[in-house]
């Protein structure tokens, strides 16, 4: 009854939030969506029976269906992370062309509080720019505990792709990925480039951890994560489940630091240790790890942690297998190359405190043993990003891009931003503005072009006189002075002749004016004068 309770709930909630197409653009090319991890809808089959059930994400009984349906245990022979319930096959439910498995993430309309939106947002937006499900858009989800490179992913990719390029009648695909997803697209174009050529026009990565997320993950291998917080983790999988999880998830491993990368500031995992000299003296120390020992850190602290299942219990270390296995991931990725007919972009995020390296304990209160840090709360030293993922990892995918752009948001947030989507439109060619900026996210309007030249006295004279409106949704910075002046900038140029005559001169005027109504005129007035040869 519970089960077919929440079932309702999800049913009724999709009819309310499900976008109708007002209108459908039969010109626009197909985009696929690629969500990251922890970004689909997960179901969990019953190899005798072939009843399935909803386990990530649900409310009722989640953790204890979490804890016996998905814990799992990587094999090193085939690289894949298997359930320990032996009679349990993991799917990914493929309604509405694969969109219902990462839109609405949270059966949440019991407690009324949307807590776990994940492409909804961008599928409603892009519906209306005239997109539609199952003929131009399309999503791809998966089972994120596994590899980004794992092969029967990868066949699922390509198969994903075939079918999207059939049921758009033949044209190229847009695709659109989230977070890891973007290392999976990457692992696709690195192992299967003919395919990814054949159907792919465009690549827009959003919020890609392409050198890892030091910080978050270091944190999330001793400590485990939290999806959500406060009183909503009692209807939630506990911090503890997820942790020992993910232990035993290829991807997690594969979204460590890159170690070959060079970090403006190494990542360090740091601890304050307790030392006795010779003549047994204390002293309290900061150990600075950087990534290579700092691996071993994490591996005497994971080194006694167990797991209960079905009664029995099993070690759970950090998975030196999984390390090896993500480390040859990496060196697959870092032979990447965009193929000469796709076009790649990439947006990140920025202005948020985002982890780099974490610390345990304190001067006051050191770590005596290793075998704490799963049970301390870590401190961060944060840089810029969006709060899980440093700017200057997603910055650095190592490919030849279109455009790299910085938009401020949050790491899943950002996929809900009218600043990614004016990108997204302008990059799609759903908008067909050519006057639009990305980078600064404004508009540009020509609105007078005046030019005029004639020859007086020997001297070519020229006058040029243009105008044009700045449209900007961010009116914060308007470049006008404080009593709402316009603002004038002059600049004059001259270049003396051989014989220190005037040969070439030049003088323009820039007058910015007060913003009005979220546009801001701007007026340019030039003239040059140089000898007439």
């Amino acid at each position: 009854m519970a089960v077919l309770l929440e079932d309702i709930v999800l049913w009724l909630k999709l009819i309310r939030k499900t976008p109708q197409p007002s209108y459908v653009d039969p010109s626009l090319d197909p985009v696929l969506l690629v969500p990251g991890i922890a970004g689909s809808i997960l179901k969990a089959v019953d190899t005798e029976n072939g009843k399935d059930e909803r386990i990530w994400v649900r409310i009722i009984g989640a953790d204890y269906k979490f804890r016996t349906k998905l814990w799992s245990r990587f094999d090193p022979s085939t690289g894949k992370t298997v359930s320990l319930d032996q009679n349990t096959n993991i799917m990914v439910p493929e309604d509405r062309s694969g969109l219902y498995a990462i839109d609405v993430l949270d059966p949440d309309l019991i407690i009324g509080h949307e807590c776990v939106y994940y492409f909804h947002d961008m599928i409603v937006e892009m519906i209306k720019w005239g997109f539609q499900e199952g003929k131009t858009l399309f999503g791809f989800g998966y089972d994120f505990r596994q590899s980004n490179r794992l092969p029967e992913t990868l066949e699922r990719f390509a198969a994903k792709l075939e079918a999207v390029y059939n049921a758009s009648g033949g044209k190229k695909i847009n695709i659109i990925s989230h977070s890891m997803g973007g290392i999976l697209v990457k692992c696709f174009m690195c192992l299967h480039s003919d395919i990814f050529e054949k159907y792919v026009k465009n690549w827009i990565a959003i919020a890609a951890p392409f050198q890892g997320a030091p910080g978050y993950i270091t944190s999330t291998l001793l400590n485990g994560m939290s999806f959500v917080d406060g009183w909503e983790q009692n209807f939630f999988i506990s911090k503890w489940s997820m942790h020992q999880l993910l232990i035993e998830c290829p991807s997690v491993y594969e979204l460590m630091a890159c170690r070959k990368f060079h970090w403006q500031h190494i990542p360090l995992l740091e601890i304050w240790r307790e030392k006795h000299d010779d003549d047994g003296n204390s002293h309290i120390i900061l150990e600075s790890c950087p990534q290579e020992e700092s691996r071993k850190f994490i591996k005497e602290a994971l080194s006694s942690n167990t797991v209960n299942y079905d009664g029995k219990t099993m070690p759970l270390p950090l998975n030196m297998e999984i390390l090896k296995w993500a480390d040859e991931t990496r060196e697959i990725l870092s032979h990447a190359k965009v193929p000469s007919s796709v076009k790649f972009y990439n947006i990140y995020g920025i202005n948020l405190e985002t982890p780099h390296s974490v610390c345990y304990g304190s001067e006051d209160t050191p770590v005596t043993d290793l075998e704490q840090l799963p049970f301390i709360q870590p401190k961060y030293v944060c840089v810029d990003g969006d709060g899980t993922v440093p700017a200057e990892s997603a910055k650095a995918d190592g490919l030849n891009a279109e455009a790299r752009v910085g938009v401020p948001g949050e790491h899943r947030g950002i996929l809900c931003e009218h600043h990614v989507f004016r990108i997204l439109n302008h990059w799609l060619k759903a908008d067909h503005d050519p006057y639009y900026n990305p980078i600064n996210d404004y508009v540009i309007l020509p609105t007078t072009f005046e030019m005029e030249r004639h020859k007086e006295k020997g001297l070519q004279v020229t006058s040029l006189k243009e105008e044009w409106e700045i449209i900007s949704e961010d009116q914060s910075d308007s470049n006008i002075t404080a009593d709402g002046n316009p603002v004038v900038s002059s600049i004059s140029i001259s270049h003396p002749g051989d014989d220190q005559s005037l040969q070439a001169e030049a003088h323009a005027t820039v007058i910015v004016y007060p913003q009005n109504e979220g546009k801001q005129h701007v007026e340019l007035n030039a003239v040059s004068v140089c000898v007439d040869d």
